[in-house]
């Protein structure tokens, strides 16, 4: 007969995958240990095996985790109703207020995807394609005589400002997750002139 889960299950669970985000992302993907992990965790590696098998689950569980959230937060924010340029900077907010508290499991995005098996990234690919198609129609709506050729770039663009807004980024600094949310949508829009005094980021900013 299965074993049945307990009522905390995904409790621990998340507890653990954000225990492991911590190890990997300090140590990386290749000198972090399952007893690193165990211990950040606080629990007995027989109970992280029971919940993983081996660190390469865990990779991944993080980074689908991860990714599974913004989807999800991505999709809730993007409001058909708004304006095109309204629309963007809810898509823009929303992936920032996801990205709170996420840095860990964002290293381990970064780092660990190119460690996964072919079926696993090719799952991961999958919900990243998913995010990225909320953007670029949204862009194809702001600038519909934009150069086809052009979306895709202009799209990366901006995921480049945001999926590296952790290096820099301090929250309780002069510059909000809002403020960000703003800048980065005017910036890719209407470039540096259009940000009219708007409040930048400076050296204290940094991280």
């Amino acid at each position: 007969m299965a074993r049945t889960r307990a009522a905390d299950f995904e409790d621990k669970q998340r507890a653990i995958l954000t225990s492991a985000a911590a190890v990997l992302a300090e140590q990386g993907m290749d000198k972090a240990s399952m007893a690193q992990i165990a211990v950040q965790a606080g629990v007995s590696k027989a109970l992280l095996y029971h919940y993983y098998p081996g660190k390469d689950a865990l990779i991944f569980d993080i980074i689908r985790t991860h990714l599974a959230e913004l989807d999800d937060a991505v999709a809730e924010a993007d409001d058909a109703t708004l304006s095109p340029r309204d629309r963007l900077r809810a898509l823009v907010g929303a992936v920032l207020e996801t990205y709170r508290d996420a840095d860990n499991y964002h290293k381990v995005q970064i780092n660990g995807t190119p460690t996964l098996a072919p079926e696993q990234r090719h799952e991961i690919h999958s919900i990243e394609r998913n995010i990225v198609r909320h953007f670029s129609a949204v862009v194809r709506l702001v600038q519909p005589d934009l150069d086809a050729r052009l979306v895709m770039p202009v799209t990366m663009s901006l995921f480049g400002m945001m999926n590296w807004v952790y290096m820099w980024f301090k929250d309780g600094g002069p510059v909000t997750r809002s403020d960000y949310a703003d800048l980065a949508t005017t910036l890719v829009l209407d470039g540096v002139g259009g940000l009219n005094g708007a409040g930048g980021t400076t050296d204290d900013q940094r991280g």
